[in-house]
């Protein structure tokens, strides 16, 4: 039996004292979260164990503090990147 996909959406401000879940969904929702941030040139990182847990949490919640190791690898991710794509 085949799961369905997931998807989870965070916000994170330099002075927020922690990510905010923004959006989680499953099969076509999870389709929507990731077109959206195609769309929207929002890098997305795909990590099933990560999104499994995220997606327990309510949107507009900040991210429970046993997660912030895997998210902070996330946010060090999408920010080399985003350096790496304003050099270029």
């Amino acid at each position: 039996m085949s799961q369905r996909k997931k998807a989870a959406a965070l916000k994170y401000e330099q002075n927020s004292a922690a990510p905010i879940v923004t959006a989680v969904g499953m099969g076509q929702i999870a389709d929507n979260i990731i077109e959206r941030a195609e769309e929207n040139n929002v890098p997305i990182v795909y990590n099933k164990e990560l999104t499994d847990l995220l997606c327990n949490v309510n949107v507009g919640d900040d991210i429970p503090s046993e997660l912030y190791e895997a998210v902070a690898h996330v946010i060090a991710f999408v920010t080399d990147l985003d350096r790496i794509v304003r050099r270029n």
